[in-house]
């Protein structure tokens, strides 16, 4: 069981201004992860319904017969359903947010992104700051919860360590222009998978690179990811009419750093 003690707290943000992403452990705990599963299974049945917010990180590659999404990505969830923000999880997360990045920081918005059995579809290597605005502070921090167990064979988050304190790397849209994508690979120096438990969660960077591999296994792959930054740049934002897809769900390069030449 994760107990968020305070020097397991101080570990955390050492190792996540150091590397760019860090493991976090249990945010979710056994008893708690049928409530969040049972919810997870009625947005994909559509039994929840996210309309607009529900797309295809995956849209550029063919789909296979029966397959809705190579990659379904399901913005809001929170805002559909609100009941899970009352749900502990969003809770200790925001308590990890606050650790890494600041008191000041408070939830932006989440997403569920999953990955069926043998879609064997890749996101795309990234940088989440390349879809968002420029603004004055940096501070973001995106925590990845396993809602499966994740692994190298069903889509765990990759990284490369020392990213976060690069530059944007110059993105482009994906050939069906729907999403964007940008070059790396796990040949790249500090190119690091990270598994998880079901329950376990990392949390990475805006400015740290990541990926994952295709689910190539007979198991399902669910993901629910919180994102969180100061309040006075949720702020900002908002009054430059930047909400995450909460009105209008485009996946698009916003950030001058990530324009290619």
């Amino acid at each position: 069981m994760f107990v968020l003690t305070t020097q397991v707290l101080t570990d955390l943000a050492q190792k996540f201004t150091a590397d760019g992403f860090a493991t976090v452990g249990e945010l979710v705990s056994p008893g708690e992860l049928a409530v969040y599963r049972d919810i997870y299974d009625r947005f994909l049945s559509g039994d929840i319904e996210a309309g607009d917010k529900r797309s295809d990180l995956g849209s550029h590659v063919p789909r296979k017969d029966g397959i809705r999404e190579n990659i379904t990505q399901i913005m809001w969830p929170s805002a559909l359903h609100p009941p899970l923000r009352e749900l502990p999880l969003h809770h200790k997360a925001l308590a990890v947010a606050r650790e890494l990045i600041g008191a000041d920081a408070e939830l932006d918005f989440d997403m569920m992104i999953h990955k069926d059995p043998h879609t064997a579809v890749p996101t795309p290597w990234h940088q989440d700051a390349a879809y968002w605005i420029d603004m004055p502070d940096h501070r973001a921090v995106s925590i990845w919860v396993a809602l499966d167990d994740a692994d190298v064979d069903n889509g765990c988050m990759w990284y490369v360590r020392g990213s976060h304190e690069q530059p944007l790397r110059p993105h482009r849209p994906t050939s069906d222009g729907k999403n964007i994508e940008c070059d790396c690979s796990e040949d790249e120096p500090g190119a690091t998978a990270v598994p998880l438990r079901a329950g376990e969660a990392v949390a990475h960077s805006g400015f740290t690179l990541h990926y994952s591999r295709g689910n190539t296994t007979d198991g399902t792959r669910r993901a629910y990811i919180l994102n969180y930054r100061p309040a006075a740049m949720i702020r900002h934002e908002r009054a430059q009419g930047a909400d995450h897809g909460l009105n209008e769900n485009v996946r698009q390069v916003r950030n001058s750093g990530a324009a290619e030449d």
